[in-house]
């Protein structure tokens, strides 16, 4: 079993917990998530972890291509007609009622970018602001208790990956200035710093927190 699967199954994105803490967060940020778009995202944005071999690799960051597919397929009726020819009736149906109900999407051109954009590091990558999905999902960590959360990432080993790349000197979280001294005083510092960048971020300001990566040529995740 990949290290993405255990933590989609019972670890930091298990299917069944994180979703509620990421509706728990953006209810504190931006109001009761009356929407059942926003419902479907909470549930669909991490499934991409499935089957990959690892959380913040070339494969683990391209996880939202996943998330984002479904959400597209499902509420972009006026995106290009590139999907499926069923799964374009439904966004037709489904698109136009939940926009007369509900309005239209609370950021972004499209359901596709507002899930895909959940990751700061993509964002950046591409050179575009983050979601609203973005602060939410990271302020769930903070809403995430720490008696919950660490025997989870334990579980599924991700938490080895996590701190190994806030302790390198080349790895993606050291600008973050994360203690990796043990275990709790890392996630008392992420949620220090993920509580601060969500603080300034959750209105949409430019991300000039989260360091630039690799860049990718085409939103199938292609490396330049």
């Amino acid at each position: 079993m990949t290290i993405g699967t255990k933590s989609v199954l019972f670890g930091a994105h298990c299917f069944f917990l994180h979703p509620w803490f990421v509706a728990a967060a953006w209810w504190r940020l931006y109001g009761f998530p009356w929407d059942p778009r926003l419902w479907v995202a909470f549930f669909v944005h991490d499934i991409g972890y499935l089957g990959k071999p690892n959380m913040d690799g070339e494969e683990g960051e391209m996880h939202p291509i996943t998330g984002a597919d479904i959400c597209g397929k499902l509420f972009d009726h006026e995106a290009p007609n590139t999907f499926l020819t069923h799964w374009k009736y439904i966004a037709n149906v489904l698109g136009p009622i939940c926009n007369l109900i509900w309005g239209r999407d609370p950021q972004g051109p499209d359901w596709y970018c507002f899930c895909f954009y959940h990751s700061r590091f993509l964002a950046k990558r591409y050179g575009v602001i983050p979601s609203r999905l973005c602060p939410a999902d990271k302020f769930a960590i903070c809403l995430t208790p720490a008696w919950l959360y660490l025997p989870m990432v334990r579980w599924s080993g991700e938490v080895h990956e996590y701190m190994r790349l806030a302790k390198n000197g080349d790895g993606k979280y050291v600008t973050m200035n994360i203690s990796t001294v043990n275990q709790r005083a890392w996630y008392a510092d992420v949620q220090q710093y993920l509580r601060a960048w969500v603080g300034v971020h959750k209105d949409g300001r430019s991300d000039t927190w989260t360091p630039s990566a690799k860049v990718a040529r085409t939103e199938t995740g292609v490396w330049q």
